[in-house]
């Protein structure tokens, strides 16, 4: 009777997170246990601790995880519903960075904005090219993924970006495209295409502030690089 009635080891864990999470805030709990918290609305019994730590082990941070692509995510042996718990946390992490942008000039609020391309764009595995779409006050107007590509090319025609600039009344332009490989350096075929770019842009008036590559851990400026 002692061993039926016998708790698991885990008994009361999730409301001692939920907790200390809510005294202590997000700093408060490391990577995995936030991933916890997150794992409990879609798995409601259960120890999700070693859960959360092969996720993240396996894809190598946190951010990683919820940027994983689904399939690489159903290859860890999760479910749709964990999926989609998982997903629709980074689509509030990502709206949020992005109110963040609109309340003020993209060029005042370079951090944030590097933030927001490093959460929407630095995990990904494969390339994609982003066109962030500003109006005269240098406010966001647009924020678009134009092209997707493999996980080294992505194909990207300057006439297409000067007309979908044009159609929105933007007047300047932020390019924004990711190296999986993890390395920011721009390669020439970068520096040549950025440059067909702002040549077709600048006889309409519009302005290309700044090319932007991400990783995972680091970021290269066209414009910081004397590239621009």
């Amino acid at each position: 009777m002692a061993d039926k009635d016998k708790k698991p080891h885990y008994h009361g864990h999730r409301q001692r997170l939920r907790e200390r999470f809510l005294k202590g805030g997000p700093d408060s709990l490391p990577g995995y246990e936030l991933l916890e918290l997150i794992l409990f609305g879609a798995l409601r019994q259960g120890d999700v601790k070693p859960l959360a730590k092969r996720l993240i082990d396996q894809f190598g941070s946190l951010a990683a995880v919820f940027s994983a692509e689904i399939s690489a995510l159903e290859n860890a042996g999760l479910g749709e519903t964990t999926i989609a718990t998982l997903k629709a946390t980074q689509a509030a992490a990502l709206h949020l960075s992005r109110a963040q942008l609109l309340e003020e000039p993209i060029l005042s609020s370079w951090q944030a904005l590097l933030d927001y391309c490093r959460a929407a764009m630095g995990h990904d595995r494969t390339e994609a090219f982003r066109i962030l779409f500003l109006d005269r006050r240098n406010r966001l107007i647009k924020d678009e993924v134009q092209q997707r590509g493999t996980v080294d090319h992505t194909p990207v025609y300057p006439r297409e970006v000067v007309k979908r600039a044009l159609e929105l009344g933007a007047t300047a332009l932020i390019l924004v495209h990711n190296h999986p490989s993890g390395d920011a350096t721009p390669s020439q075929a970068d520096i040549e295409m950025t440059k067909k770019i702002a040549a077709a842009a600048d006889p309409l008036g519009i302005v290309l502030h700044d090319h932007l590559i991400m990783t995972r851990s680091e970021e290269a400026s066209f414009k910081a690089m004397g590239l621009l």
